[in-house]
């Protein structure tokens, strides 16, 4: 990986809040994100097809060109071809419903109908050549309470070129949009039950350390999207196709699953995602996924596991012991677990409590994971590494390739790697802590140099082939007994151990007779400046 510097998922802190002033006092706060990730979806998608005709026209012009050519019947043709913009992954979209038509109309009085047609008639359009978008930008705006001043006003900010594709290609602008308003206003989505928008410094790790270069991704808890987008720029990264993975997801909440499909959409990515509770509806029940990379809800209590059918093939026993109404964690865990494939790997973030949870519906599935060779990785995060949630995250990675029959992994199935992270990352605000490439590098290049075949060995961009050392205060790889005799705790630290302190060579008695010198030297001034106190008082 190249030495950049990670950039914070948010950088437009100032053009959002704005946008959610014009919203004030006419929606709900949990329901900005609904008004203005649709206008940016419009916005991107319009951008891309009047990029694309500037391209054609300027092709015209080239002698060079296959495209060449002065006869004007000719190039309105070429200009009206769906096809010339589907190859680019758009789509010719009519005037109406163009972000400069929607600009040049922004003070009219009937604004508000002006969106909600345009937005139908992109759905139209879009549905034209992709089905399974029907419905994904609904009429909302007419029936709000919001004025048509404050339409435009919101038409207008979202105009800045800090929000618009052309300027910021490849950046998840829906999804960082959307971590902003569920960060900033509490929303039930983003804090009532430990559901988020997961932060790229994350999404990142967990990618780069499974390594998705092709096959089946499902992510069952798939909110805005963020670890599908994040999968394609590893692969795009890596020299992959997009070509050679397909993406399933699940989401509980139906506006959400919206901002998923316009995500993908923009990406031109093949995808099924659909509606439903992941815990109760498992949508996809004979999926078998190569990568699962997920961020599920933490923590979620009256789950209702009361619901599920007594021979539910997710469980790893009955479902009294394997189950708790007072958390869904590891039934979450169970779920991801009957969805990976023969050679199957899961990346997933965990609130740090599921790493010791003694409820015995958690701990019975927690020693079934880890006596069964189940669990590959456990990583402690540091803290305020996401915006919306101050509860202690760690990331669990299992996996199904761990009996060394693959060619590219080792045999390990008595090994549980632990890594401590708990000490990296650095403060991009005073409530936002992010990963810089060398800490992503130390992370992912520790695990792969400790799960690949010793021929194989993992190649730091850093410091070249890496070999897997235990390193005190970082890393440690566990025997299956070892965790056994810790009752089955997950906690890093307690396998890590401390890092060493370098030893600068001076005897303890000599160190305690300077500290004891220096003390006393303190206290004599301590009582000269106490003194001169009291003189200066006693001149008034």
């Amino acid at each position: 990986m190249p030495k950049t510097k990670t950039k914070a998922d948010i950088n437009f802190e100032q053009e959002l809040w704005k946008a959610a002033n014009e919203l004030r006092g006419a929606v709900a706060e949990n329901q900005y994100k609904d008004y203005v990730l649709p206008l940016i979806f419009l916005k991107h998608l319009s951008e891309r097809y009047e990029n694309r005709k500037e391209e054609l026209q300027q092709a015209f012009k080239d002698e060079s060109s296959d495209y060449y050519t002065t006869d004007q019947e000719e190039q309105n043709y070429v200009l009206e071809d769906p096809d010339e913009y589907l190859s680019k992954n758009t789509y010719i979209i009519p005037k109406e419903a163009t972000w400069q038509y929607l600009q040049d109309n922004a003070e009219q009085d009937n604004i508000k109908v002006l969106v909600d047609d345009a937005f139908d008639v992109l759905d139209d359009t879009l549905a034209q050549y992709r089905p399974d978008l029907k419905g994904i930008l609904p009429r909302i705006f007419v029936k709000s309470q919001l004025t048509p001043k404050q339409v435009a006003g919101l038409i207008n900010l979202l105009a800045n070129p800090k929000l618009s594709e052309k300027e910021n290609p490849g950046s998840d602008i829906l999804g960082r949009v959307y971590e902003y308003y569920i960060g900033k206003f509490a929303i039930a989505e983003g804090s009532g039950a430990g559901q988020f928008f997961t932060p790229s410094s994350i999404v990142r790790l967990m990618v780069e350390m499974i390594e998705p270069y092709q096959g089946k991704i499902f992510d069952n808890a798939c909110g805005s999207g963020g670890m599908f987008v994040q999968s394609l720029k590893f692969l795009q990264a890596h020299g992959g196709d997009k070509k050679n993975i397909s993406i399933y997801g699940q989401e509980r909440y139906d506006g959400t699953l919206r901002l998923c499909k316009m995500n993908l959409a923009l990406r031109d990515l093949s995808f099924d995602v659909r509606l439903g509770d992941s815990l109760l509806q498992d949508k996809f029940p004979d999926l078998k996924a190569d990568y699962i990379i997920v961020n599920p809800p933490f923590n979620v209590s009256q789950w209702h596991p009361e619901d599920l059918p007594e021979n539910d093939p997710r469980l790893f026993g009955p479902k009294e012991e394997f189950t708790t109404d007072g958390n869904a964690n590891f039934m979450w865990m169970q779920t991801f677990w009957s969805h990976l494939s023969d050679k199957g790997t899961a990346s997933v973030v965990m609130a740090n409590g599921a790493m010791t949870s003694n409820n015995k519906g958690e701990k019975n599935v927690r020693q079934h994971m880890v006596d069964n060779g189940m669990v590959d990785c456990i990583v402690r995060l540091p803290d305020k590494l996401f915006l919306t949630t101050g509860i202690p995250a760690c990331i669990f990675i299992l996996s199904k390739n761990r009996d060394g029959k693959d060619g590219e992994h080792r045999e390990r199935l008595n090994e549980v790697l632990f890594i401590d992270m708990s000490k990296l990352g650095r403060m991009e605000s005073r409530k936002l802590r992010v990963f810089d490439e060398v800490d992503l590098e130390k992370a992912t290049d520790t695990y792969h140099a400790w799960r690949n075949v010793k021929d194989n060995v993992t190649l730091s961009a850093v410091e070249g082939p890496q070999i897997y050392e235990d390193q005190p205060g970082f890393c440690y790889s566990a025997t299956i007994e070892e965790v056994a005799k810790q009752d089955y705790k997950l906690t890093p630290g307690i396998y890590v151990g401390t890092e060493a302190v370098e030893d600068d060579g001076i005897p303890f008695e000599d160190k305690m007779e300077t500290l004891k010198t220096q003390l006393q030297k303190q206290f004599t001034k301590s009582n000269e400046l106490q003194k001169q106190i009291l003189e200066n008082f006693e001149k008034f």
